[in-house]
């Protein structure tokens, strides 16, 4: 991580107060917490299903949370309940959560066994249909799996810890093959691995309702893979791939994932996360967000996103890496990567990334702009609302590279943010590069510097501002005019016909590619599907 952007994280440290707030997650509540970028583990399991006790600190390793003492990069305890939708939209209240001494289930494995063409239903409150606990290992063939409650509450125990989700894998392993799961109740995701819990999914249909009900659900360390799943969510705060605090590792091979309520993109990232030839589709939110120390890879998947406009934000975006130093995730460096597919923006901007390190890695991509395209790239502070750091010191430092790959937009900077913008491999950019200096306060040291590789263009569209360019490719404007390229001492790199300028404080004709990002493969994260599912 950058020194400046780690000088900002490790500021002051604060203890929390009690004040109501907005920010990302997925839940509401109505408290705040303290938000920490050096987080404990706790080492109280829950080997037979039960939660674990309140806690002492963060879990990583799959334990319980508790709330967090830390430091926000503003020097204050950020106003933050634990979770709001992604796009600021709010989700069911469920109040403050510190870790649930146990969990209610209408079916408990504790042993090895099969379940097959039945029907499980579950109608209490915050209770699970299915829980896999004490290393059990389940499997669920072609059973319909329903759980209905008005009264079950959501919030922060449903996101962390599963508490009311239809199937639920603790510590064990559940093997879900086709059938059916659907919900209609607060906090009731369809498949949730939690702790020391893993699931494998094939061919299964998932539907949920309510607020705060995942399709697919990680949290505290669980793993989850699936296959060819058909997953639907229509409340808020409820993506079709979701994680929450203490992350976890999700794979999805093939699929259609769908998130039709607001503030649900179609994947929420506090884990790392890999989807492979699936479609994606985010009716009323965002497309992605990733929050910290967290990854998505793509590959040939089929991304939409549809955020709204919100006045509590300072823009409208399609993929989103930040930090909100609530404590569900990490601080560190956000990771976007997708190869081949199709990127689809219908509202806003396409990538925005601020109050946090992040790499963006585009290949091949087809990229689909609504009419407005407020930008191609947004890598600056902000003054959002939800209080995402110290307004003016809360930059990002992003390294974006682009492999093959058509982009069309302006690319956003600003001083308190370090950009590295690699156009590499016949890539082509059409848009001006701009400093904006509107959320950077009073300014800082920050940098655009930009790399153009020998078969790359940039076509220009307006007057431009980098920090430095390499450039090896080709720089015109939209009529194929040479743009003139000026020192910011009023050295002239190169005279263009063009109407454009381009100033940089330094110009070279060579372009060092070594910084940028190299793509990695599906075969890293593909996972044999286990017999049981075959």
């Amino acid at each position: 991580m950058k020194k400046k952007y780690l000088a900002v994280l490790m500021g002051i440290m604060v203890t929390s107060t009690a004040v109501p707030a907005t920010t990302f997650a997925e839940d509401v509540s109505t408290t705040t917490e303290a938000d920490t970028a050096q987080e404990q583990k706790v080492t109280n399991e829950a080997p037979d299903g039960q939660a674990p006790e309140k806690p002492e600190g963060e879990a990583p390793d799959g334990q319980a949370p508790e709330k967090p003492e830390g430091e926000a990069p503003n020097g204050k305890a950020p106003e933050k309940p634990e979770g709001e939708a992604p796009d600021g939209q709010g989700g069911p209240d469920g109040g403050q959560s510190e870790g649930v001494d146990s969990y209610t289930a209408v079916n408990e494995y504790t042993e090895d066994t099969s379940i097959e063409n039945t029907t499980l239903e579950s109608t209490g409150t915050d209770e699970n249909a299915a829980l896999i606990s004490s290393g059990a290992n389940v499997t669920f063939d072609n059973v319909t799996i329903s759980r209905e409650s008005q009264e079950s509450t959501g919030g922060n125990d449903a996101s962390f810890y599963g508490v009311g989700a239809a199937v639920l894998a603790t510590d064990g392993t559940a093997y879900v093959k086709g059938g059916s799961i659907t919900t209609n109740a607060n906090g009731g995701a369809g498949l949730f691995a939690y702790g020391n819990g893993t699931i494998y999914a094939a061919d299964t249909d998932i539907k949920t309702e309510q607020g705060t009900s995942g399709g697919v659900h990680t949290a505290g360390g669980g793993t989850l893979y699936g296959w060819d799943l058909n997953v639907e969510t229509n409340g808020e705060s409820s993506a079709a791939i979701r994680s929450d605090r203490g992350g976890g590792t999700m794979v999805l091979d093939g699929g259609s994932y769908t998130s039709n309520g607001i503030g649900s993109p179609a994947i929420y990232s506090t884990a790392d996360i890999a989807v492979n030839n699936a479609t994606l589709t985010a009716n009323g939110s965002e497309a992605v967000c990733i929050e910290g120390l967290n990854s998505i890879h793509l590959y040939d998947c089929d991304l939409t996103g549809n955020m709204s406009d919100q006045d509590q934000n300072d823009n409208t975006w399609t993929v989103i890496l930040y930090q909100s130093m609530s404590g569900d995730a990490e601080v560190g460096n956000s990771t976007f990567q997708m190869d081949g597919g199709s990127l689809t923006s219908q509202n806003g901007g396409v990538f925005y990334t601020t109050n946090t390190e992040s790499t963006i890695t585009l290949n091949d991509v087809d990229i689909n702009y609504n009419d407005d395209n407020e930008f191609f790239l947004q890598c600056t502070g902000n003054t959002n609302q939800r209080g995402w750091g110290q307004a003016g010191a809360n930059g990002a430092d992003c390294t974006f590279t682009a492999i093959s790959q058509d982009m069309q937009g302006d690319v956003i900077w600003d001083s308190i943010s370090d950009l590295d913008f690699y156009i590499t491999d016949s890539s082509n950019l059409t848009g001006a590069i701009l400093d904006d200096e509107t959320y950077a306060g009073d300014g800082g040291s920050g940098y655009c510097n930009v790399t153009v590789s020998k078969d790359s263009t940039w076509t220009v569209t307006g007057d431009s501002t980098v920090t430095s360019l390499s450039n090896e490719g080709t720089i015109v404007d939209d009529q194929g005019k040479a743009v003139t390229i000026q020192g910011t001492d009023g050295t002239v790199y190169v005279e263009g016909d063009s109407q454009y300028t381009i100033t940089t404080d330094s110009y070279s004709d060579s372009a060092d590619q070594s910084g940028a990002t190299a793509l990695q493969s599906w075969s890293g994260y593909q996972t044999e599907k286990p017999s049981t599912l075959s």
